[in-house]
């Protein structure tokens, strides 16, 4: 039903990009729909690209975006199989552990066109037409900053799209800029500014608006222009290779049951608790996140950080104790004593394995300096963004336990390790 109210809006709305009207252009008469933003083009000598290195192709035909409710016209869009699709989600995310898909927009070249197909993932066997292309290796997806709509497309249609080409990550890897939005990149490349309205939409909600439509249409509007350009600049500056084990990495991420063993090391408070406290730590964290999962709760809804470090440091010593202390909590779970108190009260198989996050605070903080000055060092040379190279985190993974972590294997520990390897024999000595 809301299939056929949206079509509506979108041919009376959406059909200024009917008929080939240029990027950055809308046909006459398009002003006057409701909650439209006109482009804005900027100034090609304000872009980080520069005219020469931004695309210098004719701009696509912009068919007018098509909703599809209906699996069979989902597979039929995809005989013949293209070669590539720009592909991007909404989802929403504030209430529940996992992210919930409510829209998929895929961008998909037709000759000269460009067809955009904006795809309801509640619609009845949506996701099962949806998985096959997801997981077509013959297919490469072109995203932007994926790993959250990696997850929603795992939990909703139980696939995660490869290969990738991720247009964040190959924007810092050909040194352009770290951590660029979507809205940012589509500037440098094409000098249009795209409408930020529709950022906190409801998604869920059906119908979707004339001008959630178009905002989500815009998200994947331009991705192969920016493909094209960076595919082409990482060729250059032979990265390719680079871009495809970081993408590998990503789809891995996504694929992989998402668990960390020792999720105590990424809170700066555990540092200070002693090596008891942060085993008890550890146990109610794996609890939060099983239960999180179980629930689909966000996992401070389920436990916060405030009061499972107060647990772990001072545990109670009984069932009863710890329903005083959870009654005192405001926010705490009071139904849930039982289960925290099983959790807090049964040691961990692998406890004796657990490291130590105290280590932290008796870290050296020259020699992290100096491997941080290292590391900004190479960057220089490489023409990097800062932070792509390697983060502060991984190189205090990399201090503290003197092996280097998965985050800085291949690729950056090639570039890395003949500046780094020096510093470390230093350490250890």
């Amino acid at each position: 039903m809301w299939g056929a109210v949206c079509a509506n809006i979108l041919h009376a709305g959406l059909a200024a990009r009917r008929g080939g009207a240029p990027a950055g252009e809308r046909a006459p008469g398009s002003a006057g729909m409701s909650g439209w933003t006109p482009v804005v083009l900027v100034p090609a000598e304000s872009r980080l690209l520069s005219p020469a290195t931004a695309t210098s192709a004719a701009s696509p035909r912009y068919l007018v975006p098509e909703l599809i409710t209906d699996p069979a016209a989902l597979r039929a869009h995809f005989s013949p199989r293209p070669a590539r699709i720009g592909l991007d989600t909404e989802f929403i995310r504030e209430r529940t552990y996992w992210p919930q898909l409510a829209l998929v927009q895929i961008a998909i070249e037709r000759g000269d066109a460009l067809e955009i197909l904006l795809v309801d993932p509640l619609a009845p066997g949506i996701c099962d037409a949806l998985a096959p292309i997801l997981a077509d290796a013959d297919i490469l997806k072109v995203m932007h900053s994926p790993s959250e709509d990696l997850i929603a497309f795992r939990h909703a249609c139980d696939a995660v799209p490869a290969p990738l080409f991720d247009t964040q990550l190959a924007a810092a890897l050909a040194g352009i800029g770290h951590g660029l939005g979507y809205q940012k990149l589509v500037e440098q490349v094409t000098g249009i500014a795209l409408a930020k309205g529709e950022t906190r939409s409801d998604w869920l909600r059906r119908p979707l608006s004339a001008s959630q439509l178009e905002y989500a249409a815009d998200d994947v509007r331009h991705l192969f222009e920016i493909h094209d350009v960076l595919e082409g600049q990482l060729d250059a500056l032979g990265r390719r290779d680079w871009l495809v084990e970081d993408a590998t990495r990503t789809i891995a991420q996504a694929a992989g049951d998402g668990l960390d063993p020792w999720p105590h090391l990424g809170m700066r408070s555990a540092q200070f608790l002693d090596v008891e406290a942060q085993r008890r730590l550890v146990r109610l964290l794996r609890w939060r996140e099983a239960q999180a999962r179980r629930s689909d709760r966000p996992k401070s809804w389920v436990l916060d950080n405030e009061l499972a470090v107060a647990l772990a440091r001072n545990p109670p010593i009984d069932l009863a104790g710890l329903q005083r202390e959870l009654d005192a909590h405001p926010k705490a779970p009071r139904k849930l004593a039982a289960a925290i108190w099983d959790a807090l009260d049964t040691p961990l198989e692998d406890e004796a394995e657990l490291p130590d996050a105290s280590i932290g605070e008796r870290r050296d903080r020259n020699r992290l300096k100096k491997l941080q000055n290292a590391v900004a060092a190479r960057s220089a040379e490489l023409g990097l963004p800062d932070g792509v190279l390697a983060s502060r985190r991984w190189l205090e993974a990399l201090l503290d336990h003197g092996t280097w972590p998965d985050a800085l294997a291949g690729w950056r520990r090639e570039a890395l390790e003949p500046s780094l390897a020096p510093l470390l024999a230093d350490s250890a000595s």
